[in-house]
């Protein structure tokens, strides 16, 4: 037992706050950036990313964020409602903040790197007022990531969302998303996350992730079950801690761990793995499988988009992953977790 529960009788299953950005693709596959000249252009940002797998996954999806007024802001809005996407609280900046750009290099399999533009981005404009109480009510589950920690007022919007999802019991998860280059130090970053953390009952993330938000704690950097001892001395009942090509940890409140199985990739780029990961791992959790089984089947989920060009294009529904996995024989070593 995981010891997760999720409310019934909610309007969405699922909502996430946080970035919603453009993500620019190279087409120029194996060439670094300086000779690349033509990109693609798909909705993104982590929390995006995994309210759009969740949807194609069957799931009621919400979005709680800010775009800006323009051309960009207006291409993720008709996104989100292409995709069944409740896009009641993504509201308009009307300042002239600008649509975040993330222009990812794909020089090699093992080789992927993003360069992001968050000057004035509008996702940050987001206000602890403009975050309506009834949309976090109304969802079994909110997704929180870190990258809206990382400036206020965003920062603050987030734990406006989090005091609400305390008090109408709905689950919360922590993605932890670290992106260096929206915040000011290490050190702030680790004191943000810990406060944040504190408020979840699911965190994922890297071990690099933890370590870094972990980094004044006695005892830190000492390992996978020294993380999970730590969280579930607050309120976690899932830790989840991911090894990249090697896989991926989970433990529980009562004692158990498990290792995500972990499936082949015919691999075009490294990013998206980790998005498609919780998408996939957090539906199976409140579709009622066993945290092995959601963790193979956010598993499965990531290899398919490591896969693909995209990151949210690629995103699967159920059937496709069920059909990954059978195909695979249930799982075998050689790709991503």
């Amino acid at each position: 037992m995981n010891g997760l529960s999720f409310a019934s009788g909610r309007t969405l299953d699922f909502v996430a706050i946080g970035r919603l950005c453009i993500d620019l693709n190279a087409n120029e596959i194996n060439r670094p950036m300086e000779e690349t000249m033509t990109f693609t252009k798909y909705v993104g940002g982590s929390p995006a990313n995994i309210c759009i797998g969740m949807a194609r996954l069957g799931m009621k999806c919400g979005f709680i964020g800010k775009i800006a007024d323009d051309q960009m802001g207006r291409f993720i809005a008709a996104y989100l409602q292409r995709n069944g996407i409740d896009g009641s609280n993504v509201v308009t900046d009307r300042t002239g903040a600008v649509t975040g750009l993330a222009f990812t290099e794909i020089k090699s399999k093992a080789d992927c790197s993003i360069l992001m533009y968050r000057d004035n981005a509008a996702d940050l404009l987001l206000a602890p007022e403009e975050v309506r109480e009834s949309v976090i009510a109304d969802a079994r589950l909110l997704l929180i990531s870190g990258t809206a920690l990382a400036q206020s007022p965003s920062r603050e919007a987030v734990f406006v969302a989090l005091d609400y999802a305390r008090r109408h019991g709905t689950t919360i998860a922590f993605d932890l998303d670290y992106r260096p280059y929206t915040w000011r130090s290490a050190a702030e970053t680790a004191v943000y996350y810990q406060l944040a953390a504190a408020y979840c009952d699911i965190v994922i993330g890297t071990r690099e992730e933890f370590d870094l938000m972990e980094r004044f704690e006695s005892g830190a950097m000492n390992g996978d079950a020294a993380t999970a001892a730590k969280w579930f001395g607050h309120r976690a009942s899932v830790v989840v801690i991911k090894h990249g090509k090697d896989g991926s940890i989970a433990y529980t409140r009562d004692g158990e761990q498990h290792t995500a199985a972990v499936f082949p990739a015919t691999i075009v780029k490294t990013f998206g793995a980790g998005d498609a990961y919780a998408a996939g791992m957090l539906y199976g959790l409140m579709n009622g499988r066993s945290l092995p089984a959601s963790m193979s089947f956010g598993s499965a989920a990531a290899s398919i988009v490591i896969s693909s060009h995209s990151c949210s294009d690629a995103m699967p529904t159920a059937e496709q992953v069920e059909s990954f996995i059978r195909a695979c024989g249930g799982g075998s070593q050689g790709g991503t977790g």
